[in-house]
């Protein structure tokens, strides 16, 4: 068994670079570096405890070592940024009346007419309304306090 320790080793390498392969998320990775690093091992020793150990420690330390770095790069472009951004702050008027909180309304921001929310209602049409945040195609207004 000890003469094919090197071959199980890089084989399950070789697996656990397809699965990686077939995921979208960094799963598996972390295991082909120990995998790789313990078929290294078995140049120096055919103690499979001694394998093992560096298959974990390998694998852990890199788990832990580049995970952080990983969620930061993916939490950093995750985001796309619109120009709908711009609108934010922005003033504009009621076209139409909104009456309840929980229906929606026509404004004018700048050139573009919008769909609007408002915890503020009931806010009439003519009504200066500033732009608080966007949720989805929906702009969230509250009334101008001048």
């Amino acid at each position: 068994m000890e003469q094919y320790m090197p071959i199980v080793w890089i084989g399950f390498a070789i697996f656990m670079l397809l699965c990686e392969g077939f995921t979208t998320q960094l799963v598996s990775i972390w295991f082909v570096l120990g995998s790789v690093c313990a078929a290294i091992t078995t140049i120096f020793t055919s103690d499979i405890t001694i394998q093992s150990a560096v298959f974990l420690v390998v694998s852990l330390v890199s788990l832990i070592v580049t995970r952080p770095l990983v969620k930061r790069f993916k939490r950093r472009n995750k985001t796309t940024g619109t120009n709908a951004d711009r609108y934010i702050g922005q003033v504009g008027f009621m076209l139409t009346d909104l009456t309840d909180i929980y229906k929606t309304a026509q404004a004018k921001v700048g050139a573009e007419t919008w769909t609007v929310k408002s915890d503020k209602a009931p806010l009439f049409k003519g009504t200066k309304v500033k732009v608080l945040a966007i949720e989805g195609v929906k702009l969230i207004v509250e009334p101008v306090t001048e």
